[in-house]
């Protein structure tokens, strides 16, 4: 089926939006809904503690090592194909998950399914340009915001509540008839984009898994105190490979590190907003639970409760901040966003010594209203300041940048716990305001948008000479010497 000129008829685009939701949802609970059970996991497939990490590392990593060469992938041969393979990858290394009996099968499970996640993931927002029209791409990307958002905080919620009527394995296997019923429905009902005649470029692949394995694991030797040489030899490395990386980009047309999209100042400004913004979320997210159950005293099924406005008031605000990107800049309504999202850090960071739930819960409010209304904006000027053709890699990018960004982030929690005390002491309220300045830092950046334009030339008096009108957001392109 091809794809309309500018995006699907209804009710075919809701159809396909919903699709993307589901898959979009399972890969992203699936990062975090195995945490609660670890313990549990650990003791039955009889692992140590530290062994039994890996369950969480193995997909995390494989996630974050993928997601663009997926999308060139994608970008290559369509991405519908490669979402429907990353879809059926999932599902069945879900169903490995599910039915493993020891660590190794159980990592590798993981590993396949963290796979299958970030071609997913890589080609999601593509998919999304695609489906809807380009009047209507902020409603589009504020609909992939609500799910990334939701499935994010959501996963201790839905992990216990899976748990409190099955045992581990069906944290997995619950996936299997949901992914089943999404590939029957993506068959249908993705749109559809021709593909290219660019060849994959497998020696930027591995180089870039490589870097990228590198840096994830020296940000997180950094938080966890691993020995500083270690650290170092791990930094210097990722460094090493990423510069023989961008030197290989430079050198190709379509190239599968999307350096060349970071020469348009929208994208690169919205891409750094966004880390910015992801390192201060990774942070609260981290340390917020610590302050409840470590600091005043609440209960697990309390912090979850009281985290839980966060994602709904995210979910009530983003599809009109999704309506007002499509009519306004994203550098204001990122910044009015990441402003009050600063502004209500600090108001958690100065709570009562023994606050109320109302007082908490106003909070959070705040928290969620700054962050839903600067996501969907900013999303959609990552995705809209790159040509159609160009739509993956935008995509992994913006997915990339999430995932480093709370990589981040919880590494400078366990830097913050480190050397600010225990966690029952002040520390959790050093990392929020840690988290306050990050957002305040992303605010500048976004606000910083409005003043990237690049001149505008003169017309010229050749209509030879005349210039394309630029994809992005108020660029144009310097006329020729």
């Amino acid at each position: 089926m091809n794809t309309a000129e500018d995006g699907l008829p209804l009710p075919q685009r809701y159809w396909a939006i919903l699709n993307l939701a589901v898959g979009l949802a399972l890969s992203v609970l699936d990062s975090a809904i195995a945490n609660i059970a670890l313990p549990a996991i650990a003791r039955e497939i009889h692992a140590s503690p530290a062994d039994s990490i890996w369950v969480i590392n193995a997909y995390q990593l494989a996630v974050v090592i993928s997601l663009l060469p997926f999308a060139s992938l994608g970008d290559i041969f369509g991405y519908r194909r490669i979402y429907i393979i990353g879809l059926v990858l999932f599902t069945g290394a879900a169903l490995v998950s599910a039915l493993s009996q020891s660590l190794f099968m159980l990592t590798l499970g993981r590993a396949l399914q963290g796979l299958g996640a970030a071609g997913m993931m890589s080609v999601n927002t593509a998919l999304v340009r695609f489906t809807y029209p380009r009047r209507h791409l902020g409603r589009g990307i504020a609909m992939v915001s609500v799910v990334v958002s939701i499935s994010s905080a959501a996963g201790p919620s839905v992990a216990a509540a899976i748990l409190a009527v099955a045992s581990w394995p069906w944290l997995f296997a619950i996936n299997v008839p949901i992914g089943v019923v999404a590939f029957v429905m993506s068959l249908r009902l993705l749109p559809y984009n021709p593909p290219s005649d660019q060849r994959f470029d497998l020696v930027s692949a591995l180089q870039c898994a490589a870097a990228f394995a590198l840096l994830i694991s020296a940000i997180n030797g950094v938080g966890h105190h691993h020995p500083a040489g270690f650290v170092i030899v791990e930094l210097a490395g990722a460094l090493l490979v990423g510069y023989v990386l961008v030197r290989r980009q430079n050198a190709l047309v379509m190239p599968l590190l999307p350096i060349d999209l970071f020469r348009r100042p929208i994208f690169a400004l919205s891409v750094a907003t966004s880390i910015c913004t992801f390192v201060a979320q990774g942070i609260v997210f981290v340390a917020l639970p610590f302050y409840f159950q470590d600091v005043i005293g609440r209960s697990q099924v309390e912090t979850g409760l009281l985290i839980t406005p966060w994602p709904v008031t995210v979910a009530m605000i983003a599809p009109l901040a999704g309506r007002l990107a499509d009519r306004y800049p994203a550098g204001i309504l990122g910044a009015i966003g990441l402003t009050v999202l600063s502004i209500g850090f600090v108001l958690l960071a100065l709570l009562p010594a023994a606050p109320g739930d109302a007082d908490i819960v106003w909070r959070i409010v705040v928290c969620g209203l700054g962050f839903g209304f600067f996501q969907s904006p900013n999303n959609r000027a990552i995705i809209s300041s790159a040509p159609r053709e160009r739509s993956g890699g935008a995509g992994a990018i913006q997915s990339t940048a999430r995932l480093l960004g709370q990589t981040i982030g919880a590494a400078m929690v366990a830097l913050v716990f480190g050397y600010a005390g225990p966690a029952g002491g002040a520390s959790p309220t050093v990392a929020i305001l840690l988290a306050a300045l990050f957002a305040a830092i992303a605010a500048v950046a976004s606000l910083s948008r409005l003043f990237s334009f690049v001149r505008r030339p003169r017309p010229s008096r050749k209509p030879e000479l005349a210039l394309p009108k630029a994809a992005d957001e108020g660029l144009t392109v310097r006329p020729p010497p």
